[in-house]
């Protein structure tokens, strides 16, 4: 265990004690816990405080727990170059509470919520354009969400003569075909076409 980040996470903790930020040791990596309404002065505080000086921002993304009552989890990481060092931030929400956007502490953070938005459902309040940046315009849904079908009845693809997308019914290219997975040495239950003459 890195005693060095047990210091720094007693340290962020105890200067932001009242933000209900607490920090935990996952992997011999720094994780600290925080509600989803002040995140935006947990990441400034740890971008500006000299003792941490997280300026490099690395990502947002969603983690989908749909048992749960706040169902998504929303994980920022950070790196400190003068600190040698990383550091992920936790936070929970649901389907309909928006998160502060980051972008006004790491304008690197706008494609990324855009990214959690459009596969999770993951709302940011005072992102400045908070649309799809994956899926289609007209897509329905949030395909990283764990109770998304996983297969669909239609396919979208660039018709190149109506210069746009369409979506048509899913067609096989071949008939279905039973697979039975059996090891070639042991042979299958049923007679493939040729194995007749063997038997002679």
């Amino acid at each position: 265990m890195d005693e060095n980040l047990i210091d720094l996470g007693e340290h962020i903790a105890s200067e932001l004690q009242e933000l209900g930020v607490t920090y935990a040791m996952s992997h011999d990596e720094l994780v600290l816990h925080t509600n989803g309404d002040r995140i935006v002065d947990v990441l400034r505080f740890l971008r500006d405080d000299p003792s941490c000086q997280f300026v490099c921002f690395i990502d947002i993304c969603g983690v989908d727990y749909p048992a749960r009552e706040q169902r998504f989890d929303v994980v920022y990481h950070l790196l400190s170059p003068y600190q040698n060092t990383r550091v992920r931030v936790k936070l929970q929400t649901d389907e309909d509470t928006p998160v502060p956007s980051a972008v006004e502490v790491f304008p690197a953070a706008n494609w990324f919520e855009r990214e959690a938005f459009d596969l999770y459902g993951i709302l940011f309040s005072g992102h400045p354009d908070l649309r799809r940046i994956l899926t289609d315009y007209g897509f329905a849904g949030h395909p990283l969400r764990k109770d998304f079908p996983m297969t669909g009845h239609v396919e979208v693809r660039y018709d190149d003569e109506k210069k746009k997308v369409v979506y048509e019914p899913v067609k096989l290219v071949q008939e279905f075909r039973n697979f039975d997975y059996l090891s070639p040495w042991e042979g299958t239950e049923y007679e493939l076409p040729g194995d007749e003459k063997a038997k002679n």
